[in-house]
């Protein structure tokens, strides 16, 4: 109805190219204008100013022959004052952006080893954008920003690049908890070593503690028994802690069975050989 009263109305953030018996005549802004179509005037079309964005998916190998996917998103517009240009110089411009995108992805991707390209994604993307802003400017469109949204390696590659690092992970937690047993069997070590000195001590003390009892002993049976020898009393000592002896083995609830020689004469032979042995030991000493 526009055209045939004359008149055509261009919505904001677009622009109209107006032809003139088919030759291009010019470019109208967003708003109302006269389009006296008896003189051949019409409008063959519109173009968007507004910001649009191509998502691009592009398949290579690095440099250590792994196939990856690059997803690539181009934002682009036609620059002021060549909207012609960009509505006249290309059929489609979304196919000749990613076919752009193509070849400089699959330039620069297998001159990266697989974890450089991951690294080096920016570099990936500022190389796309400076090849795209050199070829599109000559077609009246401008490249605002080229991002490398994601790089996805093939599914057994994933799978075996998640199990490189889950291997590590475990490597590192055995060898943190060997560590920590480690730590444990040495602190166990140190206790028990501890334990035994104490042991030690407590033993080394008992005995001199039974020493000084049975001197004690001697030396006051002596002064109140005239007549009585050191030998006697070491005798009557040595009877009474055999009994002791007994009366401890025979009082255990233990099952198992203990068989020593019981009699006048084998607490006689008992008193000897200890008695010997105190020799022997005081003479060693001596020398």
């Amino acid at each position: 109805m526009g055209n045939l009263c004359c008149c055509v109305q261009v919505d904001q953030s677009t622009v109209a190219i107006r032809e003139q018996f088919g030759k291009f005549d010019s470019v109208l802004e967003p708003g109302c204008h006269c389009l006296p179509w008896i003189f051949g005037k019409r409008v063959v079309g519109h173009l968007t100013l507004r910001l649009q964005q191509l998502d691009v998916r592009c398949e290579t190998k690095t440099k250590d022959n792994v196939f990856v996917t690059v997803v690539a998103s181009i934002q682009y517009r036609p620059l002021a004052g060549k909207e012609s240009d960009a509505y006249y110089k290309l059929t489609n411009t979304r196919s000749q952006i990613q076919a752009y995108v193509f070849d400089v992805i699959r330039a620069s991707v297998p001159k990266l080893n697989l974890d450089d390209a991951f690294v080096q994604k920016n570099d990936i993307a500022k190389a796309v954008e400076d090849e795209l802003e050199k070829a599109m400017s000559a077609y009246g469109f401008e490249i605002v920003q080229t991002l490398i949204v994601d790089i996805e390696p093939d599914a057994h590659v994933k799978q075996a690049m998640n199990e490189i690092n889950a291997a590590a992970r475990m490597r590192v937690a055995a060898n943190e908890k060997a560590e920590a047993e480690k730590i444990v069997q040495i602190k166990r070590a140190e206790g028990e070593a501890e334990a035994k000195y104490l042991s030690g001590l407590g033993i080394a003390r008992q005995r001199q503690a039974i020493v000084d009892g049975l001197r004690d002993s001697v030396l006051g049976f002596s002064v109140n028994v005239p007549g009585t020898t050191a030998k006697d009393v070491m005798d009557m000592v040595l009877i009474t802690q055999y009994f002791d002896t007994m009366k401890e083995i025979g009082a255990s609830s233990k099952s198992s069975a203990v068989f020593i020689p019981h009699g006048p004469g084998a607490v006689r032979d008992i008193a000897t050989q200890i008695r010997d042995g105190l020799l022997q030991g005081q003479s060693a000493s001596d020398n």
